[in-house]
């Protein structure tokens, strides 16, 4: 039993000799042009001021047209850059991403008016790209046995940009002004184009797979092995990432009526961060983990743990309590995608993971537009508390669906 498992890695390895430099230089890549996108978003709406929009709701509306335009576009063309770095090389998606976004991101500091911003975001989402570029091609390199485990530290990297690109946007542009900032964050993101450029390697033996993508009789959906788990997996990656959007606008209205506090926005930040922080530090151990025991098992886990914390969080009666849960529900939540991610790579033909993990950052896009949209809604129609309730539904049944899989995958093995 040990000796075919050594072989394994030692042919993995083999097939793949600079995987480790590339998962490298995609976190640190990812990390850095995450910051500069995010940072953004604390003086958005000074900027729709100063680009002239003076009435409150406008404001409100306008920073948020803005914010999402990105999401739209980048939503729409993933599995477009997906299926061209199948077929011409996932390090050229890479290089394409962080040299369009350096671009994208330096002209937001020359707009003149608000719908020129709207229109360079999404210009930012339709050239950019670079974290799911990153994870298609970290999922597509490194060895099986290692997959979860290294989109776990990639999804680390993205996370820590995540959290890191607000908190430093809120100091720097009163240090250099906004429009200086934009520039700034180009520069940042040409620094990970360079390194991108030069370090990154794309493994060999990768020409004939796309030189044949795409020309296989039926199409991907031929190809996959158990399309209808791949269909529950997309499925559920979506799922995740509304669930989490549906609660985090909340937070803060959440948090007053809790605690009737002056800073519940403050107090809510922490909390929000708190979670990406359980997130980070959960996504390498629980990715090695899956890769140990088995990626659909860990993703069913997962989900049903998630469930079952956001449904805590309905009944707390105090700010500690629910910051007790939000770290929890953090580390359940951060070996999920990465889970999901490497169980999709699996099943996906090797000439076609960009496509199939393109419609999978696509549908990730959707829950994370529709999850703050329905949240709203049902916050206004049945309250608060109401929120994590039918988050918690949607985590459980994503679970379920989850768990029908596995059993029918060792139904049919038997």
């Amino acid at each position: 039993m040990t000796s075919p498992a050594v072989d394994h890695r030692s042919l993995a390895v083999a097939e793949h000799p600079y995987w480790r430099r590339n998962l490298a230089v995609a976190t640190v890549g990812s990390f850095t042009t995450l910051v500069a996108m995010t940072l953004l978003v604390p003086f958005l709406p000074q900027y729709v001021r100063q680009l002239g929009v003076h009435d409150p709701g406008d404001v409100v509306r306008w920073s948020g047209v803005a914010y999402g335009a990105c999401f739209l576009t980048a939503a729409l063309t993933a599995p477009l850059w997906g299926a061209l770095g199948d077929r011409f090389g996932r390090k050229s998606m890479l290089v394409r991403a962080s040299l369009g976004m350096a671009v994208a991101m330096t002209l937001l500091g020359f707009v003149q008016s608000v719908e020129q911003l709207v229109a360079v975001r999404l210009l930012v989402g339709l050239l950019g790209g670079y974290s799911s570029g990153a994870t298609i091609l970290v999922a597509a390199q490194t060895p099986e046995h290692r997959s979860a485990w290294a989109l776990g530290v990639l999804s680390s990297g993205v996370l820590a940009g995540n959290v890191v690109g607000p908190l430093v946007g809120g100091f720097v542009p009163a240090w250099v002004g906004i429009r200086p900032t934009f520039v700034v964050c180009g520069a940042v993101i040409f620094l990970a184009f360079l390194a991108t450029t030069f370090l990154l390697r794309e493994a060999r033996g990768g020409t004939g797979a796309r030189r044949s993508a795409g020309r296989v009789p039926g199409g991907v959906w031929r190809q996959v092995r158990q399309p209808g788990a791949v269909v529950v997996l997309l499925a559920t990656s979506s799922l995740l990432l509304f669930s989490t959007m549906s609660i985090e606008p909340i937070v803060t209205v959440y948090v007053e009526d809790l605690g009737h506090l002056s800073h519940a926005a403050g107090v809510a930040g922490v909390l929000v961060a708190l979670t990406s922080i359980g997130s980070i530090v959960a996504a390498p151990r629980v990715g090695r983990l899956a890769d140990r025991v088995g990626h659909a098992r860990v993703v069913v886990a997962c989900l049903a743990a998630a469930g079952v914390l956001a449904l805590a969080q309905a009944l707390v009666t105090n700010v500690w309590q629910l910051g007790v849960l939000r770290v929890l529900l953090g580390l359940a939540l951060g070996g999920l995608l990465p889970s999901v991610t490497a169980a999709v790579r699996h099943l996906a033909p090797p000439d076609a993971v960009g496509r199939v993990l393109g419609l999978g950052v696509s549908a990730q896009y959707v829950g994370q537009v529709a999850g703050p949209v329905l949240g709203g809604v049902v916050a206004a129609q049945h309250g608060l508390r109401a929120v994590f309730v039918a988050t918690a539904v949607v985590l459980l049944v994503a679970a379920t669906l989850n768990l029908a899989v596995v059993r029918r995958a060792q139904a049919s093995a038997e």
